[in-house]
This record gives structure tokens, sequence and C-alpha cells, in this order.
């Protein structure tokens, strides 16, 4: 008998014992608002939110190997049951098999980056630039420090809804996108950059699992008028830290259309959607920044790009890439 909850926990559990697709925005999966399933004879859960006609997964099972399988026929049940489809997002290179397997057809629809941190330095003509700008902004006066978020929570929220109204009243986004607060606060660290007691920038982290582990530069936010810099000498502040502690890795996340590449894609893929996504990274900067995104995550010179994809139950589907959209708050 399949089992549905909205407990966060089993997720947590799952991503910290069954890491094995290394996807490296597996925290994401205890976000607030996230649906689960699971089996009560086979570890490990799926992680969705239903939307519109659509049960939108985040990422593959996490799951150990032999119940992956089973737990995705579970879930396509539960999908018939509910007169939905499925779309999966976010899902790894080593999660593909089992939607292949199933008849999904699975496209890459962007890339993760991550920096491995023990030889990593800001050290020559490369990083002159990003060197300059981190400079341009401690000289404003901004301090760093690491800090709790109880301390500077209201601050945030201030500060959150000042850097949505200059998007032009843009949504918050959320499901692909981390979050502070509420239960795992504690598993997360937040970096802040001020000028006295006013709050100028932050960058929160959230733990990766797997065979790269480290922290995923998550939710980051900076005041409209606050000088530039300020997100990099922030994330300078962090990554001294992480290297002090021994950190192996700071993954920069996953960016939309980036890191595009035929050889990444799987057969059976859908040629005119791979078509698509390239056309959003060359002319879609209204529906998404990804070329901004990526700016800031390319000037740290990344050691590695890992493609992510986007798995559509049957043929690739435009409405199922909105519903994807919708489940992020984002249209």
């Amino acid at each position: 008998m399949t089992e549905t909850l909205t407990m966060p926990d089993l997720a947590l559990d799952a991503i910290r014992r069954y890491p094995d697709a290394d996807n490296p925005s597996s925290f994401l999966a205890v976000n607030g608002g996230n649906h689960y399933l699971r089996l009560p004879d086979a570890p490990g859960v799926i992680v969705y939110r239903p939307t519109g006609r659509y049960l939108v997964q985040f990422g593959g099972p996490f799951a150990p190997k032999e119940s992956r399988a089973r737990l995705l026929r579970a879930f396509l049940d539960l999908a018939a049951e509910q007169d939905r489809e499925i779309v999966a997002i976010q899902l790894q290179g080593a999660d593909a098999a089992e939607y292949l397997d199933e008849g999904f057809t699975v496209n890459q629809i962007g890339g993760s980056y991550a920096l491995r941190l023990d030889s990593f330095s800001l050290r020559g003509t490369a990083f002159m630039q990003l060197r300059n700008k981190i400079a341009r902004a401690l000289r404003s006066g901004m301090a760093i420090s690491e800090a709790p978020l109880d301390a500077w929570h209201d601050r945030m929220r201030t500060l959150d809804t000042a850097w949505l109204g200059s998007k032009g009243g843009a949504r918050p986004l959320e499901f692909l996108v981390g979050e502070y607060g509420g239960p795992y606060q504690d598993l997360r660290r937040l970096f802040v950059g001020a000028h006295g007691d006013e709050l100028t920038a932050y960058i929160s982290y959230s733990p990766v699992y797997g065979s790269r582990p480290g922290w995923m530069h998550d939710l980051s936010r900076r005041r409209p008028d606050s000088p530039p810099g300020v997100m990099e000498a922030i994330n300078k502040a962090a990554i001294e830290t992480f290297q002090a502690e021994g950190v192996e890795w700071l993954h920069f996340g996953y960016t939309p259309f980036s890191g595009l590449s035929a050889e990444h894609e799987f057969p059976g893929h859908n040629r005119g959607f791979q078509w698509f996504m390239k056309e959003l990274w060359t002319n879609g900067e209204q529906i998404y920044p990804a070329q901004t995104q990526y700016a800031y995550k390319e000037k740290w010179k990344q050691d590695v790009v890992l493609p992510e994809y986007i798995a559509f139950q049957g043929e690739a589907s435009i409405p199922a890439l909105v519903h994807v959209f919708r489940a992020c708050n984002a249209v």
C-alpha cells in the first residue's frame, strides 16, 4: 500500500542515507510545502508538489538502488489515481535509468556548478576583477560575519521585500530555491554583510551530501542600493571559513538553460525541447535571468559542471514545463 506524507523528517533521513545520485541540491527536499511518498516495505522517499494536473517531482527517488524503480512505479500509480501526470525536475544523470525504463522522455535542462575548496585561491590575474570588486565592497565599511538567524531574521525579511520590489514585483520563489527558518535551520549556515546595524546582504548555505560533500551557496539577497561586490565579499569570507574547517566543496547550485551540451543528452531525448532550452539560454532573460546567474557563478572558476535533467511522463511537453515554474511560484 502506498503512503503519502507531508513530514520532511523522512526526506532528511533519506538524503543523508542515500546520496548515491549526488544531487547537490538535495537539501531542498526538506522545504516547507513539499509532499512525500514512501512505501511501507521499501526505504527512501519521493519528493513532489501537486500543481494543477501534474505532480512535479524534485530530483529522483532518494533511495537505495534496489528501491528506486519500485518507488517510481508507486509514484506513477499515485499520479494515475489522481488523473495527473508526472514531470520531474533536477534529476541527475544517475537518476535517468529508471525514468527511461518507464517510458519517460529525459532532456537536459541546465547545469549545476561546484568549486573544489582545497585548491581554491583568489590569487592570479584570472581573479583580478573579482578581487577588485570585493575590495570595493569592503572599503564601503561593510562588516561580514557568520551569524545566527534569530539576530537578523526581521531585517532579512525587510531586505527580501526590498529586493523583490527591485525586480519589478517578482514573486518569491520556492520549491527549487532554499529558504531560512523552520525546523532545520540549525543545519544551515548564515553569513551576513552589514553597515552598522543595517543589513546590506546575506547568503544562506545548506549542507550537501554525497561524493562531493560540503555546502551549497543557497538563498542570497542584497539591498538594491548596496555597493558592487557585496555578495562576492560575503562568499569569499564564507569560503575562507569553510577552508579553515577542511570543507571539500562549495556548490553554487542549479542554473536553468546553462551548461547545455549534446553529449549530456540521453537516448530518446526530444530534439525540439533541446533546441528550446538553447533558445531560452540565448533569448530567455525575461523568463529567467540564467545568464546573469551563470555569470556570478563563472567568476569563481568552477571545477565541476554537473548536467541536470527534466523527465516528462511520455513526450516532452511545454505545459509540463510551465507547471514546474508554477510549482516554484514563478508564474
